[in-house]
């Protein structure tokens, strides 16, 4: 099959750095870090974290979540050399309006109109709408490795050849939910982080959005930046939020991302690398692994912007394409003293040099892992495209108000409704004892239409991959973290509860379930979640089989200020598909 070259046209980024690409290079260039006091709420603690905030005047339009701000600002950058609007839009977000919606809900509001911009996806509409962009849009939440899936999910998009230019990153804003969150899990550096130095103590939570324009074509490499030449997913389906001790899915993303490729051994890598021991060593063991004596330059920029969660791995892609177009390499910055246990090129000031190729690691919670292989427009080498192939059901399981398939069918056909709420004993009836313990109501839902629908295929070979469509995510851990939060008067909440309020959490939990080490992709936007599920699935599925699912669960308060025309009623489903080769 022939390959598609893929460029890079167009860049855009805002962080705590600046507004603008050349704030940027102007703080990676001096090393000029810049995480500071939050400014963007009152800290109820003394002294306050310090965070990678972004200094802005106003919002770009006034009622616009800060979110939906971040992206607008990078969105601009991007498409200011564009002569026409993307074929479609794929973004990475965790938090949405979560800024404004705490706010809301720590003044008791209950008013639906104040929560309108709560959902992930209204951030990708907006930007849709501002760029005029009428073709697909697709909401990424696999938490910190956001960014990248979604440039991943791109990626196959223009090489499968139905869309020749599409506008593709992520980023979150700050909020109390991530500040404190990492806190409690006592994942922050109060001195700043330190990746990879040996008396490293955590990370910084960061803000901002990356959004790189991709074009193919000669148009697209007649203006070319940089060009991508892969992308690898994997999950570790080890643990919630630790990280693989021995890096293996941080190992099977980067090869999956350059495993294809005349050129399988980088210049330079631009590291997760958040401070935290566990993830900066799963990390380096990945890479000793997988280059073995070949030591590429190595260096995290968290070290002067934070770690802005769904944007890291955009931001990581966007510094490696300004590293190969203007020949430097960004520092490690905060390192003093690297561990000498990890045997890394560590660069510990920025290096004017000139370098080819580059790849970009961002590695999330549940084990989500992706890689993208950076290089200069005249590398020899794309992307080719997935072979084509139908899916068919192998398996299948429901819940509804009424129970499972047979109780859900029976109700159907004796003409009556499916809506309601099933009791929680129900849906746990085939979960372990410490399983349906642990666990709240979403994650229990997902991983018991999980195991039904895979016992339904009766097929032998656990499924690879998850791919699951929620339009709101796990609510009661997100109710239940900020409530307590609330109610201490911000001095403390379960970090257990913050570890599951991210939308990618229930389809983490099907992945340790089952060992499936594959893709699992999070896709969120309301009533579409599901079909952007099944368009993540169709474009970067290689395991066969796996999950498709998607649910979302009612939740007392939540539900009729996000969802106010939602009946009172939850439920999902869950197929086992497997690929039928065309012929």
């Amino acid at each position: 099959m022939k390959s598609t070259q893929v460029f890079i046209t167009g860049m855009g980024m805002v962080s705590s750095a600046g507004k603008s690409l050349s704030h940027l290079k102007s703080s990676i260039i001096n090393g000029i870090s810049s995480i500071r006091a939050p400014e963007i709420f009152q800290v109820l603690q003394n002294p306050p974290l310090p965070v990678g905030e972004v200094k802005l005047s106003r919002p770009e339009k006034p009622g616009m979540p800060r979110t939906h701000t971040l992206f607008a600002i990078a969105a601009k950058e991007a498409m200011k050399e564009q002569n026409s609007p993307p074929d479609a839009i794929i973004t990475g977000i965790t938090t949405g309006g979560m800024p404004e919606t705490e706010n809301h809900l720590k003044a008791g509001e209950n008013n639906p109109e104040f929560f309108k911009f709560h959902n992930p996806g209204t951030v990708t509409e907006y930007i849709a709408g501002l760029t005029g962009c009428k073709g697909p849009v697709m909401t990424i939440s696999t938490a910190c490795s956001s960014g990248a899936v979604a440039i991943k999910i791109a990626l196959e998009m223009l090489a499968a050849g139905k869309f020749k230019k599409i506008l593709a990153g992520g980023g979150d804003s700050l909020c109390r939910l991530t500040y404190y969150g990492f806190n409690f899990l006592q994942l922050i550096d109060p001195d700043g982080a330190k990746p990879f130095d040996k008396n490293r103590k955590g990370m910084n939570v960061a803000e901002g959005a990356a959004m790189l324009f991709l074009e193919t074509g000669p148009h697209g490499k007649k203006k070319a930046m940089a060009k991508i030449c892969g992308a690898g997913l994997s999950c570790d389906a080890f643990h919630p939020t630790a990280p693989h001790p021995a890096g293996k899915g941080a190992k099977n993303a980067m090869k999956k991302a350059v495993g294809s490729m005349e050129i399988s051994k980088p210049d330079y890598i631009h590291l997760h690398g958040t401070g935290t021991p566990d993830n900066d060593k799963s990390e380096a063991l990945a890479i000793k692994s997988l280059f073995g004596n070949h030591k590429p330059h190595c260096s995290s920029s968290k070290g002067f912007v934070g770690h802005s969660l769904a944007g890291s791995g955009a931001f990581g892609a966007v510094i490696s394409a300004m590293a190969i177009k203007h020949g430097f390499i960004p520092a490690n910055i905060g390192i003093t003293e690297p561990d000498p246990e990890f045997d890394l090129n560590l660069v510990s000031s920025c290096l004017k040099k000139n370098i080819n190729t580059a790849l970009v690691n961002s590695l999330g919670f549940g084990g989500n892992n992706a890689s993208v292989f950076i290089a200069s427009p005249k590398t020899q080498c794309g992307v080719k495209p997935k072979e084509k192939s139908g899916l068919f059901v192998a398996g299948y399981s429901l819940v509804t108000g009424k129970g499972f398939v047979e109780e859900s069918v029976n109700s159907i056909l004796n003409g009556k409704s499916c809506a309601g709420i099933l009791s929680e004993k129900k849906i746990c009836r085939i979960l372990s004892p410490r399983s349906a313990r642990r666990l709240k109501r979403l994650p229990k839902m997902v991983l018991s239409l999980a195991i039904k629908a895979f016992e339904n295929s009766k097929i032998k070979d656990n499924p690879k991959s998850v791919f699951l469509g929620t339009g709101w995510g796990p609510l009661s851990e997100t109710y239940d973290f900020l409530d307590r939060l609330f109610k201490s008067k911000e001095k403390f909440s379960s970090p257990t509860d913050f570890i599951g309020s991210v939308h990618n959490a229930p389809a983490g939990q099907v992945a340790i379930h089952f060992k499936a080490e594959g893709a699992n992709i999070t896709t969120t936007d309301r009533n579409y979640s599901f079909e952007q599920a099944l368009m993540a699935a169709s474009l970067v599925c290689e395991d066969d089989p796996f999950f498709l699912m998607g649910a979302d669960q009612y939740h007392e308060k939540l539900t009729p200020l996000f969802d106010p025309l939602s009946e009172k009623c939850d439920g999902g489903c869950a197929l086992v598909l497997k690929k039928e080769k065309k012929t």
